[in-house]
């Protein structure tokens, strides 16, 4: 079975290695002298960068040849790779970050009616059908889901392809998908690991669906820059899973952050680059601030909306965690049969 069991190789290391019983699936494709670590991210199976392992190593079919069931559990992607880049930045030699957010209240969604709409049907879907369902609106554009591809809409297509996956692997369980949502919530990267992934100089790049409902756009923007002058930030057009929505660009981006490694491009060289292909918009993050007649009391406004929207968001979880907690309990009380009064 390919799975790496984390506590032979802390045990080699040195490390305490007690109660450590954590296994990490993995697959490996590709003969080539370039090694590319890709990790999935929230609810999410290995099978989800087929489209870019297709196009860096040309086939999906992994070196070993024994067939090996789904993953039941994902992990948290970008999440990870950036703990990963913080902790031996020596190793690692370029980053792309695709669809990321920071840890904590950054998290949450857009606060709107079809977010909210999402996360009630996301509660309470129990079927393989109905979390198709969801995860189509989550996954994707409403434009991409409309198209029509033959005499049929992508939506169906994928609709179809959705329940198949989800009935060949199961529903995620409860307890591994709150796991996952608490690491999520608790991640943060310190200003002491960003600084350890900047000083390394190794590229970075920041790939973001513009339509991404769940990991929002100005996040990723903030992490870009904090990450200056090494990250490049790129806005395609598509959801959160923009690599599949935007195959043929996420593979571009993802080959030229390689080439340009290997080819020891500095940082400050990173940012400008040759005409993109239509729905490509590439943004080089500055540092610097624009002084304007009114700027320091626009900059308040800024500030205040965006505790606000924070709040709010912070509001929302806490009715969604309470709902969560009051319905799960209901579900544990068991009805207490009484028996009939005896008069005496």
């Amino acid at each position: 079975m390919p799975f790496c069991y984390v506590g032979s190789y802390q045990a080699q290391a040195g490390g305490d290695s007690l109660n450590n019983n954590g296994k990490i699936f993995y697959r490996t494709y590709g003969h080539g002298p370039v090694k590319v670590l890709m990790i999935i991210g929230l609810a999410g199976t290995h099978d989800s960068w087929h489209p870019q392992i297709k196009g860096l190593t040309g086939t999906v079919t992994p070196n070993d040849d024994d067939q090996f069931p789904a993953a039941d559990e994902g992990n948290n992607g970008a999440m990870i790779a950036c703990k990963l880049a913080a902790l031996v930045p020596d190793r690692v030699l370029s980053l792309a970050l695709l669809n990321v957010t920071g840890g904590g209240y950054e998290c949450f969604p857009k606060l709107d009616r079809q977010t909210l709409s999402i996360a009630i049907r996301f509660w309470r879907a129990k079927t393989p059908e109905q979390r198709a369902a969801v995860d189509l609106d989550t996954h994707y554009s409403k434009e991409y889901l409309e198209e029509y591809v033959g005499p049929n809409t992508r939506r169906s297509i994928l609709f179809q392809e959705y329940v198949k996956g989800i009935s060949a692997s199961g529903m995620q369980s409860n307890h591994g998908f709150d796991g996952q949502a608490n690491a999520c919530w608790r991640h943060e990267m310190s200003t002491k690991e960003l600084e350890s992934i900047c000083s390394a100089g190794f590229l970075i790049s920041v790939i973001h669906g513009r339509s991404d409902i769940i990991a929002q756009l100005y996040y990723a923007k903030r992490l870009a820059e904090k990450l200056q002058p090494c990250a490049r930030m790129i806005e395609l057009h598509g959801g959160h899973l923009v690599s599949h929505e935007r195959t043929d660009e996420v593979n571009q981006a993802l080959a030229e952050l390689i080439n340009a490694s290997e080819a020891n491009v500095s940082p400050c060289d990173w940012g400008t680059t040759p005409k993109r292909s239509p729905g490509w918009a590439m943004t080089r993050i500055s540092l610097g601030r624009t002084n304007f007649e009114g700027g320091s009391k626009l900059s308040i406004v800024v500030v205040a909306v965006e505790k606000m929207h924070i709040f709010l968001l912070y509001l929302l979880s806490l009715v969604v965690l309470l709902f969560e907690y009051i319905r799960r309990a209901l579900r544990s009380l068991k009805p207490v049969k009484v028996g009939s009064a005896i008069e005496l």
